[in-house]
């Protein structure tokens, strides 16, 4: 196991903090673990599928009730059959004369669900940060590669991209190959947005003059963005708008140096986005348990409901403490 590596800050001059609404945040908390949250009379009334009109066999059970079944797998960490099981006892426990989708069923309508956004209540201009993290695809780990001699190369994974606003809530999110690039990507999360954006932050990846231009597209006519120039960029002309900031921003880099930059900037906000991606990983998982691609942009739309609901429930507010 590789050594920890040791902070560079004297634990004498760390920051402590401490909650204020140690109260409200509790309750939250508690509230993650109550099944009527997740499990509401919305999604009882609403179990079976209506009839389509149309020739052939019905569905039986609706995308309500298949997207229910699979928030639970995703909040207990259930396997399918699991959840099968899981879901027929509550039934069971609350004399509800209602069939339970079987394992099969969750498994295919799981890849063509339509997952619903969780909408943010705050109509307000968005501060917005955007990142992205790795996601394991289920299969083989380090100890088969090492058995089999598989090589590691060949194993894929998954690219989570999140834009998280000033409050903690995801308000974009989209799955993609691991090869895709964070500048493309990052368009179209824009393009999920109903509110424009005051201010974005993101890392160098984000440094491309068409997400410069999407910005100018999606933000206020005041937006802010703080996107740290790549160390061999240059001016460029024409620059107008979002695109003249960067070049603003590497003559302030000429001036007083990158590292005082990002600090006068306040790019250390794009610790948000980190800390939305951590809770991802903390809530939901760092793996993806479906099959198929697309099986797999379901499972992270849901995981991105959860967290967006748990967000919602409450969230800390620390203080510093000043001796």
């Amino acid at each position: 196991m590789a050594a920890r590596t040791k902070s560079r800050v004297s634990p004498k001059y760390k920051t402590k903090y401490r909650v204020t609404n140690w109260t409200a945040y509790e309750n939250s908390l508690r509230r993650r673990g109550d099944l009527a949250v997740w499990f509401d009379e919305d999604a009882i009334d609403a179990w079976n599928a209506p009839p389509s009109g149309r020739p052939g066999g019905q569905r039986r059970y609706s995308d309500l009730a298949i997207l229910t079944a699979l928030t639970l797998r995703t909040i207990f960490h259930l396997a399918l059959r699991q959840t099968e099981g899981f879901v027929a006892s509550l039934l069971r426990l609350m004399g509800l004369d209602l069939k339970t989708p079987d394992h099969t069923t969750l498994s295919r309508r799981g890849s063509t669900l339509e997952v619903p956004r969780l909408a943010r209540e705050d109509e307000s201009p968005l501060h917005l940060v955007i990142d992205s993290t790795g996601l394991k695809v289920i299969g083989g780990g380090e100890w088969h590669a090492f058995k089999h001699h598989v090589s590691k190369r060949r194993r894929s994974w998954r690219k989570l991209h999140l834009g998280v606003d000033s409050h903690g809530f995801i308000v974009a999110s989209a799955l993609t190959e691991s090869g895709k690039d964070d500048a493309s990507v990052g368009k179209g999360l824009l393009k999920q947005l109903s509110v424009p954006v005051a201010s974005f932050r993101g890392d160098g990846a984000y440094d491309t003059r068409a997400f410069y231009e999407a910005l100018d597209a999606a933000g206020t006519p005041a937006v802010e963005v703080v996107i740290p120039p790549r160390r061999t960029a240059s001016p460029a002309q024409p620059a107008a708008g979002a695109w003249q900031q960067r070049n603003e921003a590497l003559a302030r880099i000429a001036d007083i140096g990158r590292r005082q930059r990002r600090k006068e900037s306040g790019a250390h906000q794009q610790a948000r986005a980190e800390n939305g991606m951590f809770r991802f990983k903390q809530l939901v998982g760092d793996r993806l348990r479906a099959r198929t691609f697309e099986g797999q942009k379901r499972e992270a739309l849901i995981g991105v409901l959860v967290v967006n609901r748990i967000t919602e429930f409450g969230m800390p507010k620390s203080e510093a403490i000043r001796d």
